[in-house]
C-alpha cells in the first residue's frame, strides 16, 4: 500500500514539508560521504526557509496545549488505558517544555554563524559550493565522517525541540482519522464534507494498480481524480474502478 497525504490548510502544509525535510536530513546525516553530508547541511538551510514563519513556534505550543486539555478529558473514561494516556501526556509536556525553553527565532544559531551563512549563500547558486568558491568548506568536507557528523548534529541540535513538537502533533492528527474503504467508479470520487473542518486526509491504495490520486478539497467538498503514468507521456485519466482507503483527520 502507498499512502498519500493532503493538507487542508497552510499550517499543515508547512508541517508536512518540514517532516519531509527532516526525514531527508536524518537519512543523509547518517551517510558517510562528504557529498551526502553536503545534502544534509543544505537540507537544514531549506528547513530554515520553511520554518521562517514567526508564528510557527507559538502555533505548535498552542496546539500542544490544546491536545493536552483534550487528553486530560479522557482521564475519567473507563475505556481508556491510563498508562498509555499518561505516557502520551508526558510526551506532550516534555515537547512543550523543550519548545518553550528554545530561545530566539528558529535556527538563529545558524543565522548567527557567518561561515554557515556563507555556505548557504553559495548553495543557492547552481554549483556554487565548489572548492574554488568555498575552500574552507571544501577543507571541512575532507574531515573524517565522525567529525562531520558531530558538527552537523551540533548545528542542528537547537532545532530538535521544534521537530519533536511537530512529530507529536502530526502523530496525534494521523491517529484521529478512521480509514473507510471506498471504490472510485470511473477513476473519480467526490464526497460532500458539509462544512466540517478537517486538517488533512490520508489516502491509501495498492501501488500495483498504477493509479495516482490528484486531490482537491475544501471544507465543503472533497474530489479525487485518479490518473496513470505511462513512461514519459503526460498522465492520463485512470479508466475503471479504484479501491482505496480514505481517512479524514481533524482535531
Amino acid at each position: 500500500m502507498i499512502v498519500y497525504e493532503y493538507p487542508f490548510n497552510e499550517r499543515i502544509r508547512t508541517l508536512l514539508r518540514l517532516e519531509d525535510l527532516y526525514e531527508k536530513f536524518v537519512f543523509f546525516l547518517h551517510q558517510e560521504s562528504p557529498q551526502q553530508h553536503h545534502i544534509a547541511l543544505a537540507t537544514i538551510f531549506e528547513m530554515l526557509e520553511v520554518a521562517g514563519r514567526a508564528d510557527l513556534k507559538s502555533d505548535l505550543l498552542q496546539e500542544l496545549e490544546r491536545q493536552k486539555q483534550m487528553l486530560l478529558a479522557y482521564q475519567s473514561n473507563p475505556n481508556v488505558e491510563p498508562e498509555m494516556l499518561n505516557a502520551i501526556l508526558a510526551e506532550v509536556d516534555k515537547a512543550s517544555s523543550a519548545l518553550t525553553a528554545a530561545q530566539g527565532r528558529t535556527g538563529q544559531n545558524i543565522r548567527d554563524n557567518e561561515w554557515l551563512m556563507s555556505i548557504r549563500g553559495r548553495t543557492i547558486i547552481p554549483g556554487g559550493a565548489c572548492e574554488f568558491d568555498l575552500p574552507a568548506y571544501y577543507a571541512w568536507q575532507q574531515h573524517p565522517f565522525e567529525r562531520r557528523f558531530n558538527d552537523i548534529s551540533n548545528w542542528f541540535a537547537p532545532l530538535i525541540p521544534l521537530f519533536d513538537a511537530i512529530s507529536i502533533v502530526m502523530r496525534l492528527l494521523r491517529e484521529s482519522g478512521h480509514a473507510v474503504k471506498i471504490n472510485a467508479e470511473g477513476g473519480s470520487y467526490q464526497q460532500m464534507l458539509q462544512g466540517k473542518v478537517y486538517q488533512m486526509l490520508r489516502l491509501s491504495l495498492d501501488m500495483e494498480l498504477g493509479a495516482i490520486p490528484e486531490i482537491s478539497a475544501n471544507k465543503y467538498m472533497l474530489w479525487v481524480r485518479f490518473t496513470q503514468q505511462d513512461g514519459d507521456e503526460k498522465p492520463r485519466s485512470f479508466e475503471g474502478e479504484v479501491p482505496f482507503e480514505l481517512a479524514l483527520c481533524g482535531f
